[in-house]
């Protein structure tokens, strides 16, 4: 399918964990820690302060923001644990991957909302109500309260949930429906809330009656602003925290699935029913992502480059194969696989491929698709090809990138000499080695030189070609070189340059052997 239509009327879920902190370490404790009251504490300034508190906790008045003496004087026996802020956003992180499966349009607002983007998607599961009922079951049988509200505008949405009970407000209803909401659910700041009570505004339909102008005049335009998105009057689109694919498709099954054979068949099948959608639009996919979605929660992804735009299922299975094949750590199904999604991450235009009459076209297809799989197997990084680089030094000259990459070289490389003879040869040697040379002074070519305790005699030179050092680099190489092609009798050729000159400066001149021609 094609990604969300942003032109349509939007629907927003958004989904509360009011107990997030203390849900975390009863779940890892796999039962209640105790009987009494659990509570998570930081310090805040110079106080320590309640971060977070259970159930039982909040039934005897302890709410986060109460300073821990006072939580202490109303209720002597409690369970203190110190609070981690950087496992409770990696839980929260962990809980938007798992709601990735009703929407890939997510966005986290911590430390305790996240808020989909579900707008064509409820038909999927049998409407609102159902696709809401479905993630309350599933969130629960993990150990979570929640609180979820869905809403034409992702403000009333989260307002519904953070501070009313919760619902479906129907297309159109928002300013109803949050009437009664207290103006704290505008989340405008302390100082604004205030304001707004002394004023004797205590609610939203108190504030949606009065005029815009002297209410923005008083309390500023980004309150009349919340407003207006609470009451569905203007939204503003959240912002996905995963880029939207370009196309995708996705299996759902009743009975999770975990045999190796099943996660094949079931992948063959999106590759077909995805490439048939790139088809249909003329596009190829140059990045694919396969997202498993386990029962418990836990998603796992894996991705797939192709160095062409592809669109051909059976080589898109292929490609997928071999990746799960390759992986150091397999994928662990374990309950089941309720959910694969696949997914292009970034594709391009396609046109059908001419053949010719001589192959080539054909041939550089095949070319590409075998870099494709060797880089399926074992990693992009692993299968490299070289591009010119924008140098005159031959060290310099070129660098390798991985073959599958489609990145545009910032320079071409060097034409070849008379008779298609090549101007530098294909093989350096880094760093060149030191050899001794018999040469006419001062600027004349090799007649023989020591390599290797091998002597050779120079038949043939061409040269000198001279380059100059890179000054705008740092670098300790400051002297130009000199290069020679040169053929001894037996036909061997060679790259040698002279660094240096003679009778300038106090340093030695040396040569050494750079290259050698095929």
């Amino acid at each position: 399918m094609k990604p969300l239509d942003l032109h349509k009327p939007r629907r927003y879920l958004a989904l509360w964990l009011p107990l997030i902190v203390t849900d975390r370490l009863v779940r890892l404790s796999g039962q209640k820690r105790g009987d009494h009251p659990l509570v998570v504490v930081a310090r805040k300034g110079n106080i320590l302060a309640l971060v977070g508190a259970d159930a039982n906790a909040r039934r005897q008045g302890l709410r986060p923001g109460l300073a821990f003496a006072d939580a202490k004087a109303r209720v002597p026996h409690l369970e203190i644990v110190e609070h981690d802020e950087t496992a409770d956003a990696e839980l929260l992180e962990k809980l938007a991957d798992w709601c990735d499966r009703y929407s890939p349009f997510v966005a986290t607002e911590p430390p305790d909302s996240i808020v989909c983007d579900i707008t064509g998607v409820p038909h999927l599961f049998g409407g609102e109500a159902k696709l809401v009922g479905d993630m309350e079951t599933r969130l629960k049988a993990q150990g979570f309260a929640t609180r979820i509200g869905v809403a034409g505008t992702a403000r009333a949405a989260r307002a519904l949930a953070r501070f009313g009970r919760g619902g479906i407000v129907e297309p159109g209803g928002e300013a109803h429906a949050l009437a009664g909401l207290p103006v704290e659910a505008l989340e405008s700041g302390e100082k604004t809330t205030t304001g707004l009570r002394r004023a004797g505004l205590t609610t939203i339909s108190d504030l949606a009656a009065r005029p815009r102008k002297p209410l923005a005049a008083r309390f500023g335009d980004a309150m009349t602003a919340a407003l207006a998105q609470l009451i569905g009057e203007i939204d503003r689109p959240i912002t996905p925290r995963r880029p939207l694919p370009d196309f995708m498709a996705e299996q759902r099954f009743a009975d999770p699935i975990g045999l190796m054979d099943d996660i094949v068949a079931a992948l063959a099948t999106l590759s077909q029913n995805l490439c048939r959608s790139l088809d249909r639009h003329g596009q190829g996919g140059r990045c694919f992502e396969a997202a498993f979605f386990r029962a418990d929660g836990k998603v796992t992804r894996i991705e797939v480059l192709s160095g062409q735009p592809l669109k051909e299922a059976g080589a898109l299975t292929r490609l997928l194969n071999m990746r799960l094949d390759a992986l150091a750590d397999p994928i662990d199904p374990g309950f089941g696989f309720d959910m694969i999604r696949l997914s292009v991450l970034a594709g391009d235009d396609m046109a059908a491929v001419q053949g010719g009459l001589d192959g080539r076209a054909m041939a550089l297809v095949e070319v590409r698709d075998l870099i494709d799989r060797l880089s399926a197997r074992f990693g992009a990084d692993a299968v490299q090809r070289f591009v010119a680089n924008d140098s005159h030094l031959p060290e310099r000259a070129a660098r390798s990138i991985p073959a599958i990459s489609d990145e545009t070289p910032s320079a071409a490389w060097r034409q070849a000499g008379p008779f298609g003879v090549p101007a530098r040869p294909l093989f350096l040697f880094y760093p060149p080695p030191l050899i001794e040379v018999i040469a006419e002074v001062p600027h004349g070519p090799p007649r023989r030189f020591l390599w290797r305790r091998a002597w050779f005699d120079i038949v043939s030179a061409e040269g000198p070609e001279r380059i100059a050092p890179e000054w705008w680099r740092k670098t300790s190489d400051t002297r130009a070189r000199d290069y020679f092609r040169i053929e001894d009798a037996a036909g061997h050729r060679f790259w040698v340059f002279r660094y240096g000159f003679y009778g300038i400066g106090t340093k030695p001149v040396r040569w050494y052997l750079h290259g050698v021609f095929p």
